[in-house]
């Protein structure tokens, strides 16, 4: 048990309460982590820590709207307070509603920017204070292939996943002299509870786009997690500013 990639590290991950948060929450635990699970219901991050604490992990669930900045600060702060330090970063909440461009509005536009990049951003600021102070960490964020090549009836998804795309390379170069390492994970389709609400009433687009991708099929929130742990790990320490994509060879760049 003592040779676990993340024992002794604490790790925050957003959107934790179901698909890859939970996967990578999960994964964490297994490997040694005390996790902060946080996600916008109490009730799904409640579940996510009872199944680690039944297995004899540690995990403290903490209900939260990345959008909101001021709960962000809670978060981290709670984290601390439990934990006496944050060595992980995974912002990975997200949430999208798929819609021919011309038919969104500025509610919808501020919706998904403030969740899919100033959320991000937001959890960034929290949290990397404690890193410097510590003198090292390790940030992902999920981005999406969306914001490397584009995504028809996601517009402005896209062009938030591609802001923190943008903002996770700024802020790796600020932060490597701190100790701080930061990287992006961009899936493609990945069989999650968000995967299928954007398909309803979209599925001939989505049959269409699955038969597009060699492996000929979607992902799985544990190969994307896998993604992601490797990066918070140890064996990426000289990795900084880049972005994985785990999408089945569905956009290869």
């Amino acid at each position: 048990m003592a040779n676990r990639r993340f024992e002794g590290k604490t790790a925050i991950v957003t959107g934790a309460g179901s698909g890859v948060g939970r996967a990578m929450a999960l994964g964490l635990a297994n490997d040694g982590a005390a996790v902060v699970i946080a996600d916008l219901s109490a009730e799904r991050a409640e579940s996510v820590v009872k199944e680690i604490t039944s297995a004899g992990g540690a995990a403290l669930a903490v209900d939260v709207d990345v959008a909101d900045a001021n709960r962000v600060s809670q978060m981290a702060a709670k984290a601390k307070e439990k934990f006496g330090k944050i060595d992980i970063l995974i912002s990975n909440a997200g949430w999208d509603k798929v819609m021919p461009f011309v038919e969104t509005d500025e509610g919808l536009w501020d919706r998904v920017i403030d969740i899919n990049l100033r959320g991000h951003i937001a959890c960034a600021h929290a949290t990397v204070p404690y890193m410097i102070e510590a003198g090292s960490g390790k940030i992902v964020f999920i981005a999406s292939d969306a914001g490397r090549v584009g995504s028809s009836g996601e517009a402005i998804y896209s062009g938030a996943k591609g802001g923190v795309i943008a903002f996770s390379k700024a802020l790796a170069r600020e932060m490597a002299r701190k100790g701080i390492n930061v990287n992006c994970v961009a899936p493609g389709l990945t069989d999650t509870p968000m995967l299928a609400e954007v398909s309803e009433g979209n599925e001939r687009l989505m049959g269409a786009i699955i038969k597009s991708i060699p492996l000929g099929r979607v992902g799985t929130p544990e190969e994307v997690a896998k993604a992601a742990l490797f990066l918070v790990s140890s064996d990426a320490d000289y990795i900084t500013g880049q972005t994985l994509s785990v999408n089945g060879g569905l956009s290869m760049i």
